[in-house]
């Protein structure tokens, strides 16, 4: 379980690790004083915030409806028998 975690942390960080280590090679600093004025930062969050909240409309309007009751999982003589719609 913590190999796992750990695997997904990895893969979660590597894009930013990358982008360090070419800044770092570049010699480069991301955000030099007034690159991120109040005005700027605000748009940016208020651009993100909508991004985020059509992207969760948008999936929930196209997901796979079920339709009927959910029979959650359980053991039928001595076999475990999966959740399902019916």
């Amino acid at each position: 379980m913590i190999v796992r975690a750990l695997e997904m942390l990895a893969l979660f960080l590597a894009p930013s690790a990358v982008y360090l280590l070419w800044l770092i090679w570049a010699q480069r600093h991301p955000a030099p004083p007034g690159a991120w004025s109040g005005a700027r930062a605000f748009w940016l969050v208020v651009a993100g915030l909508a991004a985020a909240i059509f992207g969760l409309f948008a999936f929930g309007l196209s997901a796979e409806r079920q339709q009927g009751a959910y029979t959650p999982a359980h053991v039928e003589n001595g076999k475990l028998v999966p959740g399902r719609f019916k």
